[in-house]
């Protein structure tokens, strides 16, 4: 464990365990926090975690966690490591188990108060329209060549079926298609796990929510991306599902030994890892970019299932209810990126284990629209509290490789929390709040609650006073459909 005494405050908000404090460190380790968040911080391994990945092989600058940093596998959740390219590592543990798990944002021109007499029938017409809980089957079922379709194109599949709009692609993250993606090195295994699933919730912290728009803090950006004060928002919360957790238990299984292989030495073997430009480097990213690919399309379907929803409860009832696009993006995930390092473009490997992308203003891969603004951040909370829309900024460019936090941050185990909590009684109590609750599992429902997590609205403030992305909007549930 780690105490305060061996961490530096940098400034208000900045935090460092210097390169000095063990020898196999290459860089620094930084945390984004503030005193409280710090505390919460050192109350599990997560800051352990985070300096053993400032020991990998090829990384630059320094190891970051974000403020809603917590315990992970191998990296901690919140984490964020960039490794120079050729020489740096890839690995599974710096992306995670559930690839590309991300947030999209859908937003009405109606209001809550619009919707209200509605809002029971929209809930139950999500919650039947929407597959969710564990090994849960969605509505396609896909021969071999489609799902090789999906695991190479992602949303353009979806795009081709009649399941989204060009407007859905180009307010998604990398167009909703990560390049590179190689079908041939996903396994038979999981394959099968994801061939039923697209389109399909899942269980744990994944949800969809209908908001209502609490706060405007910046209005006329708030306007470009299509969202005022008082109107109807949808968040989904998903990620690629079995498909994705097999490609990481199969690639941290094999790098155990190709670790060996390459000589990297490693505080932790959970840190397992290749070389980015090796054999097995290049197979793992192939398939990573198969499992990201088929959480956008998961999403994109996810997308066109709610809009049918709310079509078959508004029609008729309320004018120009539709739902668009805001954009979506993804947890976790390691980019092939260019930036900028002490006044050198260099090529890297981002891995961003639980923290969002941030790009500022003038990125080259947003879209036409939005490229003057910088890119939306969704930032969900835990289920009863807030979520919040940020805007990325230059200084997350200079300063974190263009990322910044991702969500509240665990601060009680999914076991602990079930021993605490009630899975019924949180669901009254949200209730008797005016949130509508949809669960297929109670328990499953107490792993999620509030309690379990930070708070969200603080982790916020910290990064938009740092400059690392900026607010925009906050949203509060009305209905929350979990598995």
């Amino acid at each position: 464990m780690l105490g305060r005494e061996q961490i530096e405050r940098v400034s208000e908000y900045v935090w460092e365990i210097p390169k000095a404090f063990r020898e196999d460190m290459r860089v620094p380790a930084r945390l984004y926090a503030d005193e409280d968040l710090l505390d919460a911080a050192l109350a599990d391994d997560s800051v352990v975690q985070l300096v053993n990945t400032a020991t990998l092989p090829g990384v630059i600058k320094h190891a970051i966690a974000m403020p809603d940093i917590h315990q992970g596998y191998g990296f901690p959740i919140g984490g964020v490591v960039a490794t120079r390219l050729p020489e740096g590592v890839i690995s599974p543990g710096g992306v995670g188990y559930d690839i590309n798990c991300g947030v999209r944002l859908l937003v009405s021109s109606v209001s809550n108060d619009e919707i209200q007499p509605y809002l029971e029938d929209i809930a139950s017409c999500l919650y039947a329209n929407c597959p969710s809980g564990v090994g849960s089957h969605g509505h396609l079922h896909l021969n071999n060549t489609e799902l090789d379709r999906v695991l190479h194109d992602g949303s353009r599949w979806m795009l081709d079926k009649g399941y989204a709009s060009r407007e859905d692609l180009d307010r998604t993250e990398e167009f909703g298609r990560i390049p590179g993606a190689d079908a041939a090195f996903v396994s038979d295994r999981a394959r099968e796990r994801g061939r039923n699933q697209l389109g399909t919730l899942g269980a744990g912290n994944h949800f969809i929510e209908v908001d209502r728009v609490t706060e405007v803090y910046d209005g006329p950006t708030a306007a470009r991306l299509g969202i005022y004060l008082a109107n109807v928002a949808v968040q989904i919360h998903c990620g690629s599902r079995g498909l994705g957790h097999q490609i990481c238990e199969d690639y941290v299984s094999r790098f155990q030994k190709t670790t060996r292989d390459y000589g990297i030495e490693l505080p932790d073997r959970e840190l397992v890892c290749a070389p980015f430009d090796s054999r097995e480097g290049h197979e793992y990213f192939c398939a990573m970019a198969c499992a990201a690919n088929f959480a956008f399309a998961n999403r994109q379907l996810l997308a066109h299932l709610i809009r049918r929803s709310f079509g078959e409860v508004l029609t008729g009832k309320i004018k120009n209810f539709q739902l668009q696009q805001v954009y979506d993006i993804a947890h976790n995930m390691a980019k092939v990126e260019e930036h900028n390092v002490g006044g050198s473009s260099l090529r890297v490997c981002v891995h961003r284990k639980g923290a969002t992308r941030a790009f500022g203003p003038g990125s080259s891969v947003l879209p036409n629209d939005l490229r003057d603004l910088g890119q939306p951040v969704l930032i969900p909370g835990s289920m009863g509290t807030a979520s919040y829309v940020l805007i990325g900024t230059k200084l997350a460019m200079q300063e974190t490789f263009g990322s910044t936090c991702h969500g509240a941050g665990r601060v009680m185990s999914r076991a602990k929390a079930k021993k605490m909590v009630r899975g019924t009684a949180l669901r009254d109590q949200l209730e008797s709040r005016g949130i509508r609750i949809c669960a297929g599992s109670m328990s499953g429902l107490a792993e999620e609650a509030p309690a379990a997590y930070k708070d969200v609205s603080r982790v916020v403030e910290v990064v938009h006073k740092l400059g690392i992305g900026r607010k925009i909007a906050r949203l509060e549930p009305v209905a929350v459909i979990k598995g």
